[in-house]
């Protein structure tokens, strides 16, 4: 196929998409390029439904190369790419939750897209440009996808938004909102904010939808002028077989799912779905796959929940639609660790447990487009038995790195500095029971965790996860407080935000349905701050404060400031006076210490009396001698006359690296023939700095001086 090349301004800059050029064989495949970062975004489609599963089998890939950044991977041993990044993994997220909702929800067919970087400028970052690339290679493809969608990014600094602000400028920007959607409708929300209000919020989100229309166009003519796109035939089978399927399964059941949906109890409403769905199972078994029989039951099931919120304002556990579930809260329930905190609300509960280590425990980051340390990490663990489920515990997944990084932002703007509070910090959050939202109890519970270990946040951050139910023809809808996870199944939306009083630091909206009006999105943000302000109620009743004191189990650090010229002499050769100094302290066991290159010096250990004694010895080694000064030195040699013989004073050691002559007559006041008959060398003896000669580099010691002293 002939190359052929589009192009539009995007805030300025010319955005341009290329296909026909590479990646022939792919179903659909484009390059995107914005400043000079450029993107292969490719989509195949399989040719056969896959059979035997209740899912859209949709699979999104970002592939980051060190070569587009004009890097090689720093590790020694390994330099080829690895498993993806935490960054590319939250972007895969990214890219996948705009575009699924735009597949009919009987697609089977496997789709997967991959997003090679290919070259990067620094500056221009490839996620949004990945997201548009997507969309695109999409509507190359005969698949059913509803789009296209555009994507921009929004900044804000000096109370100014920016349209795709750089990597540079996004440094110092108060927001950072990713928004996708279609031409009318917002269908992803990403944000990290420094308590932005739910207004600015609001007029963000506006502004970026006004910002994609350029890219939805230029993806329109795309598709005009080069795209013939068909439907699958076997989606439309599929359709026609199980549309039969539900008819044949709501005539069977007639009203009975009506008193199951307003059970109130949940383990009754469980075990009477668990029974309505055995006999599904068992009246219909042999004319229908075991898997259809499943998808319809459960679409039936959907459309009570929905039809009880939307016509009878009935929610399944009986609560108002504003209204949040019952909440507890517990602090320092765990002995030892150096911080915990208990969450739970309604039938979900997580468990955050605080962990402060010295600086040197920071995670170094290495990856296409970051390098440095992260002394702040959340991690977030969903074992099985959180759900009462029985299923292998592998690696972390992709939704348990998603749901511990949206906590981990929520909480970041909050955080002393460096400077105030020099620790590593690592929370993780267990979740111990789940239904619905637990990513939002995961961040309740960090903040009670960093509270109850003395770490002085700013303010604490609550979270709520707001759901929605619409009408067929989408013109009535109800927004529902606090979701559970029969109202997340059955509903429309998952649209998450956590904050503090003065605004919002962290924001992700998820949609089923074909994207949201501005009319929802500002009720649901109206509804999210209200909940908010409750739950942070009811978290300074328990624990108003950060403590005062970290635990006694925590490790105490010291910091020193040296002379960066002295690190060197702090070092030694080979690290050998560093390491003298952790040896005679207690060993690595018991301290660490990290050298910054401005000559920030850490002391991290558990013991009080070894860290002091590590800051002396540091003190000691790096601090410029002055006049006046006492030591505690020790006898290295006795000086002689090179001519003579004659002892004519004493070479006295006062720190590891510096050396003092004390002369004859400085041992005492009266007439003494030879220094060994006062001292011998290992002695160690009382000295006094009288004289510095810095461009000479000698140092006079005086002992009877510091007898007098």
């Amino acid at each position: 196929m002939e190359s052929q090349q589009f192009k539009t301004k995007f805030n300025g800059k010319d955005l341009i998409i290329e296909f026909g050029k590479m990646a022939g064989l792919a179903s659909g495949a484009v390059t995107v390029q914005y400043g000079d970062t450029v993107i292969l975004a490719t989509a195949v489609i399989s040719d056969e439904v896959r059979e035997g599963i209740d899912f859209f089998p949709l699979l999104v890939d970002y592939e980051e190369r060190f070569y587009a950044a004009g890097k090689i991977s720093g590790s020694r041993f390994i330099k080829r790419e690895g498993r993806p990044s935490e960054k590319a993994i939250l972007t895969c997220r990214l890219i996948d939750r705009p575009i699924r909702p735009l597949f009919p929800k009987n697609f089977r067919n496997d789709v997967q897209i991959v997003i090679t970087i290919l070259a990067y400028d620094g500056e221009n970052e490839p996620d949004i440009l990945g997201l548009i690339g997507a969309s695109c290679a999409l509507m190359m493809t005969d698949a059913p996808f509803e789009g296209p969608i555009g994507a921009v990014k929004i900044g804000l600094k000096n109370d100014k938004f920016l349209i795709n602000p750089t990597k540079s400028e996004l440094i110092e920007s108060d927001l950072e909102l990713v928004i996708a959607g279609t031409k009318d409708k917002v269908m992803m929300i990403e944000a990290q904010s420094k308590e932005i209000s739910e207004d600015k919020m609001f007029e963000a989100i506006k502004l970026a939808q006004e910002k994609i229309q350029s890219v939805i166009e230029l993806q329109e003519k795309i598709k005009k002028d080069y795209q013939k796109r068909h439907q699958n035939n076997e989606v439309a089978s599929d359709a026609k077989k199980e549309k039969e399927i539900y008819e044949e399964i709501k005539k069977y059941l007639g009203n009975q799912l009506h008193g199951v949906v307003k059970e109130t109890d949940k383990e009754k409403r469980s075990n009477m779905i668990s029974d309505f769905e055995m006999k599904v199972l068992e009246n219909f078994e042999g004319n229908y796959k075991q898997i259809d029989l499943k998808n319809t039951f459960d679409k039936l099931l959907k459309k009570e929940v929905r039809d009880a919120i939307l016509i009878d304002s009935h929610r399944p556990d009986g609560r108002a639609m504003d209204k949040i579930r019952p909440i507890n809260i517990e602090v320092g329930l765990l002995p030892r660790i150096h911080g915990s905190g208990l969450f739970s609300r309604g039938q979900t509960q997580a468990l955050s447990i605080v962990t402060l280590g010295g600086p040197g425990e920071e995670q170094m980051i290495e990856t296409m487009t970051e390098e440095g340390e992260k002394r702040y990490m959340h991690h977030y663990n969903f074992p099985p038995f959180s759900t009462g489920e029985v299923k292998p515990m592998r690696s972390t997944s992709r939704r348990e790195i998603g749901h511990g990084y949206l906590a981990e932002k929520a909480i970041l703007p909050m955080l002393p500095s460096k400077e105030e509070f020099p620790y590593t910090i690592r929370v993780v959050s267990e979740i111990l029971a789940s239904n619905g939202s637990s990513s939002m109890a995961a961040t309740c519970g960090c903040t009670l965790a960093l509270m109850d270990a003395g770490i002085p946040i700013k303010k604490p951050v609550a979270g709520i996860a707001m759901g929605l139910v619409t009408s067929d023809d989408n013109k009535e809808f109800k927004i529902l407080t606090d979701i559970q996870g029969l109202e997340d199944f059955g509903g429309d939306m998952d649209f998450k935000v956590a904050g503090t009083r003065d605004g919002i630091t962290a924001m992700q909206m998820d949609t089923k349905i074909h994207g949201l009006s501005f009319e929802i999105i500002e009720q649901a943000l109206e509804g999210a701050q209200k909940a908010r302000m409750e739950i942070l109620d009811k978290i300074k009743k328990i624990i108003p404060e950060p403590r005062t004191e970290l635990s006694k189990y925590a490790p105490r650090i010291e910091i020193v400031k040296i002379d960066p010229e002295k690190i060197g002499d702090l070092i030694g050769p080979g690290g050998k006076t560093i390491n003298k100094i952790i040896e005679d302290c207690g060993g690595k066991e018991i301290i660490s210490i990290d050298i910054e290159e401005d000559g920030i010096v850490s002391v991290c250990s558990t013991d009080s009396i070894a860290a002091q004694k590590a800051v002396d010895m540091i003190k000691g080694t790096t601090k410029e001698v002055e006049i006046g000064e006492k030591y505690t030195g020790t006898v290295k040699t006795i000086q002689k006359n090179r001519n003579t013989g004659v002892e004519i004073g004493a070479i006295v050691q006062i720190t590891p690296k510096i050396d003092g002559m004390v002369h004859i007559s400085q041992f005492s006041d009266r007439r003494i023939d030879k220094v060994s008959d006062v001292v011998k060398v290992g002695d160690k003896i009382p000295v006094v700095v009288v004289e510095v000669d810095k461009e000479r580099g000698r140092i006079a010691l005086s002992h009877k001086a510091a007898k007098k002293a």
